[in-house]
């Protein structure tokens, strides 16, 4: 029995570690060939061993998605390596928490650039390939699937701008659903709640510590939860969209 993926190509940003490696790990299991994005090099490289001992097809593009050149030639050198592009996993992303009031304004930026813009820049890249994807064999059918969170839906004290940001990530996503859909290319949102990974790691130990108060007592979600969330929305068959999929550890509140 053939893989459900097979034949298809698919680029995941931010693969060197947590979501965008088990995404790019469970793609490359169903049969894409997968081009993983990130900036560190060895990280990808590392990735890029282990699907291909497993028998999969796997590039490692070392690039910053927040630089509109490097985005571009990162969709590009995917479909000169692999021919096409089916599925692309916009997963790259940064959380820096805290107060609004006195913050490092170059946190905000950081989060601005990499959530909102190089998400942009990725998308925008990879648009035509996704629609020429869609008109031919095997699916018929291609998919965008962007990586938001669960402060893409609430707003909370203390992470005022990446809630903006991640507003922003739903909302073009919905925009650009409602533009695509006709033509056979499905936009999805995957909003996880808390996951064990290295995204909280970049903040101020402060801030780290308000996390740690927060989540420390629950079972958090694993970088696999996300994955097969993705999975299963890029398997549907041709007629089915699942747009938008909010996954929570059962004991996360809000």
């Amino acid at each position: 029995m053939a893989s459900t993926l097979e034949g298809t190509v698919a680029l995941v940003t931010g693969a060197s570690s947590g979501i965008g490696e088990a995404t790019a790990e469970a793609l490359a299991a169903e049969g894409a060939a997968v081009a993983v994005v990130a900036r560190r090099q060895d990280r990808l490289d590392d990735l890029v061993a282990r699907i291909t001992k497993d028998g999969g097809r796997a590039q490692a593009i070392a690039a910053d998605v927040t630089d509109r050149a490097a985005a571009e030639a990162a969709v590009a050198g995917t479909v000169d390596a692999f021919g096409r592009l089916d599925i692309v996993i916009n997963n790259a992303g940064v959380m820096l928490l805290g107060p609004a009031v006195g913050a490092p304004i170059e946190e905000w930026e950081r989060m601005v650039s990499l959530n909102l813009t190089g998400l942009l820049y990725v998308a925008h890249a990879a648009a035509p390939h996704l629609l020429a994807a869609a008109d031919d064999e095997p699916r018929r059918v291609a998919d965008l699937v962007n990586i938001s969170s669960v402060a893409g839906r609430v707003a909370r004290a203390g992470s005022a701008v990446y809630n903006a940001t991640k507003h922003g990530v739903g909302a073009f996503s919905e925009g650009l659903r409602q533009e695509l859909t006709g033509r056979h290319v499905r936009v999805g949102l995957v909003e996880p709640g808390a996951v064990e990974t290295e995204l909280a790691s970049h903040n101020r130990p402060e801030v780290l510590a308000n996390i740690q108060k927060r989540f420390g007592g629950i079972e958090r979600l694993q970088s696999e939860d996300i994955a097969r969330a993705v999975l299963y929305m890029v398997t549907q068959p041709r007629h089915s969209a699942v747009n938008e999929i909010l996954i929570r550890p059962t004991e996360q509140e809000g």
